[in-house]
């Protein structure tokens, strides 16, 4: 699977949401309940579904799912 289809059903679980649909460009503003908490829940599904750790500086400098990803990417070396 891709890191965009594992971090969809990232983003769906987090948010109870089975319609959830993310592009690069999305961002909270884009997704309802997307707040400072979820933020946080999201976070740490997806250090767990990837098996990575994220940084605070990184964590608090992301504007948008496409940033996410390249964290990802980075990281995993997965596309």
């Amino acid at each position: 699977m891709s890191i965009e289809s594992d971090l969809l059903e990232v983003f769906r679980e987090t948010f109870n949401d089975d319609s959830i649909e993310i592009s690069r460009e999305t961002t909270a503003e884009d997704i309802e309940g997307w707040d400072s908490l979820s933020h946080v829940g999201l976070i740490m599904a997806a250090e767990a579904k990837f098996e990575i750790r994220f940084n605070t500086t990184e964590i608090s400098m992301l504007e948008n799912v496409g940033e996410f990803m390249d964290i990802i990417k980075e990281r995993t070396g997965r596309e």
